[in-house]
């Protein structure tokens, strides 16, 4: 194929119907020379497109335990070119990952590059097409330009929320903790990460509406923006590619991601490549179109209430406690998954990124912090997967489908080997 063999990975997956994919054990993950592990599908029966997905792998990447703050160490004969190569195009479903005519689908273990990740409408959950070109994200040359309506937009919450202490009542602090849960909870919890992007659930076209318009005014951008940058964050987790890596700098990970700037033309074709099936979603597109009158009309209705029913200073504190203040707790949990729980905690699961399960993140961001187990099973609807591994989020999603609000449930119980996890995925390799 005219590429080198030095420094690279060589990992040979299989699509084909009833794939459940691999996973590389530690010790091989590392590795700097070319090796093919084959995920043996002609022994379990399985036929389809096959793709050699060839990824650089940096020499000296930095423990986690350094600081915060370090970047990615990168070879010295490492190259901006340094990408995946795809050396075919992927095309087939997984027809495992469907309901099973019972109301309740199985979850299937995701390939090495969590290709599940990208959901299609109709059901399954396909590879979308060829391999997207990821880059080294953490570049100079992503600071030559900033993203000025996102940093006038972060920086404006944030100072807003300063003024917190001035205006504090405690009507505001309970607006504040009701639309944390409702906007982050529901909105991007349940909403934006594990119906519409992973496709953990289905339910109805108005109560989908209604979820991605709650996550729309979490302040975290549209649901089409959101989805495209999670998909592609699973597709390339801890690799060249990855949107937020901490192996690119902790507070990379945590925020700063967000500020460099993509032309139109980039922009649109992320969005058609990873979240193709929001594009042609009429109500997804119409509350991507709004994102912002939607802040406009909750920041106004919390200021006339607070005004009407009580007098000037209670509008304002309910303006800054349930708009600002609230968005920024929200978007700093929510960016915690990114970065704190690729960082530290615990695994059950032997994964080829760096997710960990960190208990605090889990309680703070209503489940989403048991991150290892959902970037092993990734569309398990629950991502608590021990008994002490609270899951609100899930409960959530439960107890919809217990009145009929959603179906086709990806249950933990159908997901979960009952060998020992580590050993599970060691056997699966």
């Amino acid at each position: 194929m005219g590429i080198s063999a030095a420094g690279f990975d060589a990992v040979l997956t299989s699509a084909g119907p009833g794939s459940d994919g691999f996973r590389l054990p530690k010790s091989q993950s590392s590795r700097q020379s070319i090796e093919v592990v084959e995920d043996t599908a002609a022994a379990r029966g399985t036929t389809g497109p096959r793709s050699v997905l060839l990824y650089h792998r940096p020499h000296h990447l930095p423990p986690l335990s350094t600081t915060f703050l370090r970047g990615r160490m990168m070879s010295p004969h490492s190259t901006a070119s340094d990408r995946f190569f795809d050396a075919g195009v992927d095309d087939g479903t997984d027809a495992s990952d469907q309901g099973n005519g019972g109301g309740t689908a199985v979850a299937e273990p995701c390939d090495a590059f969590g290709r599940s990740a990208i959901h299609d409408p109709r059901g399954d959950m396909t590879t979308g097409g060829p391999a997207a070109e990821p880059r080294n994200e953490n570049g100079a040359a992503h600071w030559a330009d900033l993203d000025w309506p996102s940093v006038i937009w972060i920086g404006g919450v944030h100072l807003a929320a300063l003024l917190a202490p001035f205006y504090f009542t405690w009507s505001g602090l309970a607006i504040c903790l009701a639309l944390y849960w409702v906007t982050g909870g529901l909105g991007v919890c349940l909403g934006y990460h594990r119906l519409l992007t992973h496709g953990s659930f289905q339910t109805t076209k108005p109560m989908r509406f209604l979820f991605a318009l709650l996550g729309g005014v979490s302040g975290e951008g549209s649901a089409i923006d959101w989805v495209a940058n999670h998909r592609k964050h699973h597709a390339f987790s801890d690799q060249d590619g990855d949107p937020h890596t901490p192996r690119d700098g902790g507070l990379w990970a945590h925020m700063l991601w967000i500020f460099p700037q993509h032309t139109r033309v980039e922009l649109a074709a992320h969005t058609k490549r990873w979240a193709p099936d929001l594009v042609k979603d009429k109500g997804v597109v119409f509350l991507h179109k709004t994102f912002l009158v939607w802040h406009i009309l909750l920041g106004s209705a919390l200021l006339a209430a607070g005004w009407t029913f009580f007098d000037r200073f209670t509008g304002v504190s309910w303006l800054i406690w349930g708009l600002a203040v609230r968005m920024v707790i929200v978007f700093h949990i929510t960016w915690l998954v990114n970065s704190a729980s690729h960082m530290w905690g615990y695994r059950n699961y032997e994964t080829t990124d760096d997710s960990r399960n960190l208990w605090w993140v889990g309680l703070l961001a209503f489940g989403e912090g048991w991150h290892n187990n959902h970037h092993a099973y990734q569309r398990m609807a629950a991502h608590g997967h021990r008994w002490w591994e609270l899951d609100p989020t899930y409960w959530v999603i439960r107890g919809l489908e217990s009145v009929g609000l959603a179906w086709d449930v990806v249950h933990t119980r159908h997901g979960i080997s009952r060998k020992p996890p580590l050993q599970a995925a060691a056997n699966r390799a």
